[in-house]
């Protein structure tokens, strides 16, 4: 159970520092935006940025950004190559470092996400989640989140929505610094960027059971 401190930050005192720290955040970087803006231009093509629509507070739908990491070559079908034919090197760089992700900054200024909270993922996993992992949409998704600082795409679907849950059971002050100092260590040593099995996590395809609180 949270304290009341807790409380008023979880509703009053968290849009405040996200939407305070993204702007500075923007106004500081903007020139390392730009660069990278220009090099994914070179390096991968039009346009910059990749634009997806996925589902935040309550499930509600937002356009996301981030920069390109992979081309879009096709086979002779016209189907798109797997993401690990796809993916540059270049492109690779931009996930290990996590540059791909600077422009949600612009989300979090909006308000669609937050600094921290569960990673926003696609749409067509809502319908696959149970009743407990429904409940990682109960705060805004945010840039990095407890699933990140303690694995990333290197543990399990089920792994990453209990701590999702985990977090939105203890959003304090606190805990988000914690994880933001996490994230800035985890940055530079690059670490749990990619799944054991492939070069970007395997797809979600549902859990076999509920999950059943001991």
């Amino acid at each position: 159970m949270q304290n009341s401190k807790d409380g008023i930050y979880r509703r009053f005192l968290k849009r405040l520092m996200d939407f305070t720290l993204s702007l500075i955040a923007i106004i500081t970087l903007s020139p390392v935006l730009l660069i990278m803006a220009i090099l994914v231009r070179i390096n991968i093509g039009s346009p910059v940025l990749f634009k997806q629509k996925r589902p935040g507070l309550n499930e509600n739908i937002f356009m996301m950004y981030k920069f390109r990491t992979m081309t879009d070559e096709r086979d002779g079908n016209g189907d798109l190559l797997p993401d690990s034919l796809r993916l540059t090197r270049f492109g690779r760089f931009l996930r290990s470092t996590s540059l791909d992700e600077s422009p949600e900054l612009f989300n979090i200024l909006k308000g669609d996400m937050s600094i921290i909270g569960p990673r926003p993922l696609l749409v067509q996993y809502l319908p696959l989640y149970n009743e407990h992992q429904k409940r990682r949409h109960e705060v805004r998704p945010g840039l990095s989140g407890l699933a990140q600082v303690s694995g990333r795409n290197a543990i399990s679907w089920e792994e990453k929505f209990n701590l999702d849950v985990k977090y939105v059971d203890s959003v304090s002050f606190i805990g988000d610094w914690k994880i933001i100092l996490i994230t800035m260590k985890k940055v530079f040593v690059r670490e749990g960027i990619n799944s054991v099995t492939t070069a970007t996590m395997e797809p979600f395809k549902g859990s076999k059971k509920e999950r059943i609180e001991p």
